[in-house]
């Protein structure tokens, strides 16, 4: 009777057991299954149970057609997932008015899930450039600290490098595990790019002096890390501190020249009250400094600047950072040789 009627409506697919359906499965998903309880070899429940496990099925809406009118039969089967359940013998009209409300439920469903899942790639696309466009600006304004500060043409592009480098070989061998869990790596990396961003404010007379600063002109220099940290400050205070790469920004513009001796500047911290991100770009700014020529200077070969970021253990850098860029020396040569 099901089925003649059905038949004017829908495409129809009889079968008179759970294990046929299954095998019809194979070859053809329905929009909707009817499902007696009491069949032949394997009940209604025991096949809801198999279309809710499998997750190719698990979305076909089931309605229980059955002759099993107890309330905790109806219970039980819309608790294993049935979205309706009909009693044997059935009106006509009304089975036909739930099968359309099941599927029109069902295609609206599926087209929030595609909605969803289109809205999804629209927001990682948009994610996408909003990254980029954060990566491209944080390019521009380090080139303008290079621009102003002329003689130190690359720093901002080496030392981001070698802070990359000792950052991987801290989480590759689980090197201060517990500080570096936290840290999103790419946020971190292209922070780094701010840490001399305070220097847009020193005077050029001072910044591009062709000699040795005097010490006036050195407690000069030295305030472009508070300045660097006002300027991220107020750029937090814009566009919210949950900008995670102005939080590392502002630690490394803060903190790249204090010394694991409580000698450096401008906070005079000492050992693992500097935070780590500051620790590591100190590192990585002072060995470019060395190979790099300065007006005032001559660039010096790697093993040389080698050998004296191994004499600072201790004293300029944290122990065991230098440990670490002991181990991974070489790469920091060939880059610079490359």
């Amino acid at each position: 009777v099901g089925k003649t009627m059905l038949k004017t409506f829908h495409e129809v697919f009889p079968v008179n057991s759970a294990q046929k359906l299954f095998i019809l499965l194979e070859k053809i998903v329905p929009d909707l299954i009817l499902l007696d309880i009491n069949m032949p070899e394997m009940d209604g429940y025991e096949a809801i149970s198999i279309l809710q496990a499998d997750e190719r099925f698990r979305d076909i809406p089931v309605i229980f057609l059955t002759s099993n009118v107890d309330e905790n039969s109806e219970l039980r089967g819309l608790s294993m997932g049935a979205v309706d359940y009909v009693y044997k013998p059935f009106s006509t009209s009304l089975l036909l008015r739930r099968i359309d409300s099941h599927l029109l439920i069902a295609s609206q469903r599926q087209k929030l899930k595609q909605y969803n899942e289109n809205l999804e790639d629209l927001v990682a696309e948009k994610t996408h450039q909003l990254i980029k466009l954060r990566d491209t600006i944080l390019g521009v304004v380090a080139e303008v600290v290079e621009y102003r500060d002329d003689v130190t043409g690359g720093h901002v592009s080496r030392t981001t490098y070698f802070f990359r480098l000792l950052m991987e070989h801290l989480i590759q061998e689980g090197i201060y595990s517990e500080e570096t869990a936290n840290w999103d790596k790419n946020l971190l990396v292209a922070s780094t790019q701010l840490h001399d961003v305070g220097k847009v404010a020193i005077p050029d007379a001072i910044l591009k002096k062709p000699g040795k600063l005097t010490e006036e002109e050195f407690e000069t220099m030295k305030t472009h890390t508070q300045i660097g940290v006002d300027l991220i400050d107020d750029i937090e205070k814009d566009v919210g501190n949950e900008q995670s790469f102005l939080m590392y920004a502002k630690l490394i513009a803060g903190t790249h020249h204090e010394k694991w001796d409580g000698s450096g500047y401008p906070l005079g911290l000492s050992g693992e009250f500097i935070p780590l991100e500051g620790r590591v770009m100190a590192l990585a700014d002072v060995y470019d400094a060395l190979i790099s020529q300065r007006p005032y200077k001559n660039s010096m070969p790697t093993e040389d600047a080698k050998s004296i970021i191994l004499a600072g253990r201790g004293t300029h850098f944290d122990p065991i950072l230098v440990d670490v860029f002991e181990s991974i020396s070489d790469k920091f040569a060939a880059f610079i040789q490359s």
